[in-house]
């Protein structure tokens, strides 16, 4: 009797533990929250405005607490910004999508091929500008340290820290470089058209500072007038949470080219809020680069090269759009090639990987394009053509009809006039509202 007696009591000392982890709730799993898709950068010389340009106002093109943080009115024009570093501080702002109650930061030195020296990083929550709130600051180590190099070609994930971050909260990543990158024989790891001004301090350590001591910022000017930003070697944000992720993977129209600097206006931005208000909670990671195209390398990697580092390696991701060919089919003028046929081998490329690692993925038809710089007849028959098979091929698991939200009913090949931003093939503030707006939400339900 004592024996089964004993025996008892050891079940139930060792059923306590387990029936504990049992009702316990699983750790919740990282999920990207925000992500600046890779491109290299290799110098060329300035560019000089058109006399049409120059007719561009400052004050029209950067918000008031930008430009109060610049030493003078004139921003280099280029295709990114053209900046180097050098025993500095840069601080980038992040406006990510849904919140958690930790953080991790990816570094990424992924299309560089020399190591890039960091100094220190810090996470923090901003507080308006360049500032940032003091209490909410965390320093960051990878594998514990404090100090890193990123080899050649290689993203780093930091170390976890506990901040509780709010959806649509502005986080602020820095890092102090104290390398020279002027000298530096490598390709610059950047995202050219962030439409988020950074800022770039006096020489020295300054990471986790509250007030910034700012003698730049990461804007310029393009070669047509348009004022924008990059941001440099900061590859995605990360959060704990069960939200499930969607890219918005394409080009210069998801990349919110004429959407506005410092707005967070591009058209992901404006359906994640409609979806928000409808009770739908998703992380929108933008996974798009202005000139991009889906089968040759433009400004960045062509779409079939970089799918995999910027759709399926995302964390959490269960669902992808795709908006891309303009390019392609611009780039292309009057030639045969690239063939409508070689279009759609290229969308279904995308399809096939992503439905191979269980991800939902949505097409969208390409908006009108006549009058911009590179549009042809010919080139209008391939988006078109390219068009009808989006919308019924069945290939896509859904279809989002953009053409039809912002074209010219009296003119399909153009868009509306209120929907043009004025270089006939990027939406306005108007269109790209249009564009979220046309959007079934029902489209983003996941499971």
């Amino acid at each position: 009797m004592i024996r089964y007696r004993a025996l008892a009591a050891a079940a139930v000392v060792l059923a306590g533990p387990l029936s504990t982890a049992r009702a316990a709730s699983p750790p919740q799993p990282w999920i990207s929250t925000w992500a600046a898709p890779a491109v290299a950068r290799t110098d060329q010389p300035a560019q000089t405005l058109s006399s049409a340009a120059q007719a561009f106002a400052w004050s029209k093109d950067v918000p008031a607490a930008a430009r109060e943080a610049m030493p003078s009115q004139e921003l280099p024009v280029s295709g990114s910004s053209p900046l180097h570093f050098k025993n500095q501080t840069l601080r980038q702002i992040a406006h990510v999508s849904a919140g958690g109650a930790r953080v991790r930061v990816v570094l990424s030195n992924s299309l560089g091929t020399l190591p890039l020296g960091v100094g220190a990083a810090s996470v923090a929550l901003r507080d308006k500008g360049s500032a940032i709130k003091p209490a909410s600051k965390h320093a960051l180590t990878f594998g514990g340290l404090a100090a890193t190099s990123i080899p050649a070609g290689a993203i780093l994930v930091s170390d976890p820290v506990d901040l509780a971050v709010a959806d649509h909260a502005d986080l602020v990543v820095d890092l102090f470089l104290p390398d020279d990158t002027t000298g530096w024989k490598s390709p610059v790891t950047h995202h050219p058209a962030s439409w988020q001004v950074n800022y770039v301090s006096t020489p020295g350590n300054h990471v986790g500072e509250a007030s910034f001591p700012v003698a730049t910022t990461t804007a310029y000017r393009r070669g047509d007038g348009l004022a924008s930003a990059s941001s440099f070697f900061l590859g995605r944000i990360e959060v704990t949470s069960n939200t499930p992720v969607w890219v918005a993977f394409g080009d210069s129209i998801t990349d919110g080219t004429q959407s506005g600097v410092d707005a967070n206006r591009r058209w992901p931005d404006l359906l994640s809020a409609r979806l928000a208000t409808a009770g739908t909670r998703l992380s929108v990671v933008n996974g798009a680069i202005g000139g991009g195209r889906v089968l040759l390398d433009g400004v960045g990697p062509n779409a079939l090269a970089r799918f995999d580092r910027d759709v399926l390696a995302q964390p959490g991701v269960r669902l992808v759009t795709v908006l891309e060919g303009i390019n392609d089919i611009g780039n292309g003028g009057a030639n045969a090639s690239p063939s409508v046929a070689d279009l759609i081998a290229g969308h279904r490329q995308m399809i096939d990987r992503a439905h191979a690692h269980g991800i939902r993925i949505l097409g969208a038809t390409l908006t009108p394009f006549e009058g911009a710089a590179y549009y042809t007849p010919e080139g209008e028959v391939k988006r078109q053509a390219l068009n009808d098979w989006i919308r019924k091929s069945g290939a896509y698991d859904a279809v989002m009809d953009f053409d039809a939200a912002v074209r010219d009913p009296a003119k399909p090949s153009r868009s509306r006039p209120e929907f043009d931003s004025g270089d006939h093939l990027h939406p306005s503030p108007a269109g790209y509202q249009a564009i979220s707006a046309s959007v079934n939400l029902g489209l983003f339900k996941t499971k």
